[in-house]
């Protein structure tokens, strides 16, 4: 695999166009990208393919460098996350294994983590405070992880009820208790994953009373008419609000602070794969599409606001227009220019399969970045693109 940047006149005209910038991660064979997560400075990355190794890369900006390979597990990674208070990267694969990679001496030496699953490991997300991280697997329960200092080693805790199918995402409250949960069963669960010894005692919040570990603290369907996978879930950053998206190219919000009502949207796009919250108010979301997609949510509905890649299409020119013309019809059946269009106009040419964020928080985000299928990592400003495509966000 060859890490490098796009460039030439074609892509920075990309660039001005659409306030973002276009990386091809993987080339030469192109692969897809299955996820990424940023260090605390945004100066390195690591990334992963459809295979087995991780990859960390150092960014000054406009370019990557490879630091190193991380080739323990022995079967797809599914998931990275890098955590910003402790500096530690944790992956997991369909391997069955997590590994916590600790930096010693400039080099990423991995350390296993008791698991106890026996399917696939399917995402990864530590607390935000970094004393545990939280794993999602095809085992039908979740794997809370925290560190045995007296056995040096990371353990986990499992929640099972009331989980019936494969978890597919999962992300933290911001008081690192709370976790929400999607999962293939067409449901968003919120449970407490409160450790004892490792987190305070809790406390009351908007979602309910303080529960135990593992208690089910909230339930939340998907759709009117059947539903779909739960793809993606995220805590707003004061907490209260959690949206998430499902197979049913629908977006929904639940506000605990007004008893916990579902608020749906039914988009006219295809599902989504990813979500995120860029302020109080707003939320990105971004999946089979293509391209990102800009909501916004007033307390009482969701609003879809726009796409956020326009991209002028660049129409090719020739001499020869009447001989094309008779050209078409006779092979084509048709001279309709939008029949004959084969080009894809957004910058990412396939799904697009996770956002991440790079600059701001979920209460300000200024820039994030998303990753597809195409083997592509674009960084998207939020700023530039709001003056840019004439959008406003919340």
């Amino acid at each position: 695999c060859v890490f490098c940047s796009v460039d030439g006149p074609e892509s920075a005209s990309k660039r001005i166009l659409t306030m973002s910038s276009e990386f091809q991660l993987f080339k030469n064979p192109t692969l897809p990208i299955k996820c990424h997560a940023w260090n605390k400075d945004r100066t390195q990355i690591c990334v992963s393919g459809s295979g087995i190794d991780c990859f960390i890369y150092g960014f000054d900006g406009t370019k990557f460098e490879l630091v190193q390979t991380l080739t323990e597990h022995t079967s797809t990674v599914t998931s990275i996350d890098w955590c910003p208070s402790t500096n530690e990267i944790v992956t997991c694969a369909q391997d069955r294994n997590a590994y916590v990679w600790t930096l010693n001496n400039d080099k990423w030496e991995p350390k296993i983590v008791l698991l106890r699953i026996h399917r696939a490991a399917t995402c990864v997300r530590w607390s935000p405070n970094g004393k545990k991280f939280a794993v999602g697997s095809g085992a039908r329960m979740i794997s809370v992880c925290y560190f045995d200092e007296d056995n040096n080693w990371w353990v986990a805790k499992h929640i099972k009820k009331p989980i019936r199918s494969t978890i597919l995402s999962i992300d933290w409250h911001p008081n690192n208790i709370l976790l929400a949960t999607g999962s293939s069963g067409f449901k968003t669960r919120v449970f407490s994953a409160y450790v004892k010894n490792v987190d305070p005692k809790p406390t009351e919040t908007t979602w309910g009373k303080r529960a135990k570990f593992g208690e089910l603290v909230a339930e939340f369907k998907t759709g009117s008419a059947g539903g779909g996978w739960v793809h993606s879930v995220n805590f707003s950053a004061c907490g209260t609000k959690l949206a998430y998206v499902a197979h049913d190219s629908c977006v929904y919000v639940v506000d605990s602070n007004d008893g916990s009502k579902v608020v749906r949207f039914a988009s006219k796009s295809l599902p989504f794969l990813s979500v995120t919250w860029v302020s109080p108010n707003s939320l990105v979301a971004a999946g089979y599409n293509y391209m990102p997609l800009l909501f916004s949510y007033d307390g009482s509905e969701i609003t879809y606001v726009g796409e956020l890649d326009a991209k002028v299409e660049k129409k090719k020119a020739t001499s020869f227009r009447a001989l094309d013309t008779f050209r078409n019809l006779d092979s084509k059946g048709t001279t309709s220019d939008s029949d004959l269009a084969t080009a894809v106009k957004s910058i990412h040419q396939n799904c697009i399969v996770e956002l991440a964020p790079h600059t701001g928080t979920r209460e300000n985000m200024e820039k994030f970045t998303s990753v597809g299928s195409d083997g592509k990592l674009v960084l998207w400003d939020l700023a530039k693109l709001q003056q840019t495509l004439s959008i406003s966000i919340a």
